[in-house]
């Protein structure tokens, strides 16, 4: 007879293994200058530190790490270090900022208005769907100069619990490879709740990600639980 508690936990990475898994996975993908960047692993909590040429290269890292099977939390410590051709006036970021944002047709038209102080970029104003504020925010972070984004955007639409999970339920449903879990959605206001099991943390962040399009929900309480 198989003994499934001791089979469940040698499924388990060693912080060692789980470590090199990590480095590899930023040293593979190719959006990422991860030269200066140092990882250091401690019970599935995976911490980032060092620098990076631009805030498009930390986000990417973060991803990269949470993408890697066995990482439970990510803790970002990464600098944004910017050479100096990339260096880039407020004024003059705030003007493209402006033209970006008039110019992308996913974008409701005076809907998100930026603030620039020293590179730093605050996004506020109201859209009707979270996604909309990602993409906000993604396209920001591509821009040379930007040293980070803070996402002040709030969304209008009321959330539906319904709605909630059979959005969940369905970007699951759609990969073949995501196991069928159950998972559970409450609403706290404009807060989606995720409790349940997982088995990857990208299935928990497929979840956490079709949540967050959702009608009504600024933000995702991820308390899934991700093992084997």
């Amino acid at each position: 007879m198989v003994d499934a508690q001791h089979g469940k936990e040698d499924a388990v990475k060693t912080n060692g293994e789980l470590l090199a898994d990590v480095e590899e996975e930023l040293e593979w993908e190719p959006e990422i200058d991860a030269e200066h960047i140092a990882v250091v692993v401690n019970d599935g909590a995976v911490t980032l530190f060092g620098h990076v040429p631009s805030l498009f290269d930390r986000s990417r890292a973060v991803e990269a790490t949470h993408r890697v099977a066995g990482v439970v939390a990510v803790a970002d410590e990464i600098e944004v270090r910017l050479p100096d051709d990339h260096e880039r006036d407020d004024s003059d970021l705030a003007q493209t900022i402006a033209h970006l944002f008039n110019w992308t047709s996913t974008l409701p038209r005076d809907a998100i208005e930026a603030t620039v102080a020293g590179g730093e970029v605050t996004l506020t104003g109201t859209v009707a769907h979270e996604f909309v504020a990602h993409e906000a925010v993604r396209l920001v972070e591509r821009l040379v100069g930007v040293r980070g984004v803070t996402n002040l955007i709030a969304t209008s639409a009321p959330a539906d619990v319904a709605h909630v999970e059979k959005a969940v339920a369905d970007a699951l449903a759609r990969d073949a490879a995501m196991a069928a879990r159950h998972i559970r959605v409450d609403v706290d206001g404009t807060t989606a709740v995720l409790t349940g099991d997982v088995r990857t943390a990208s299935e928990a962040r497929v979840a956490a990600h079709a949540a967050a399009r959702c009608p009504g929900i600024v933000a995702v309480d991820d308390r899934l639980v991700v093992g084997p």
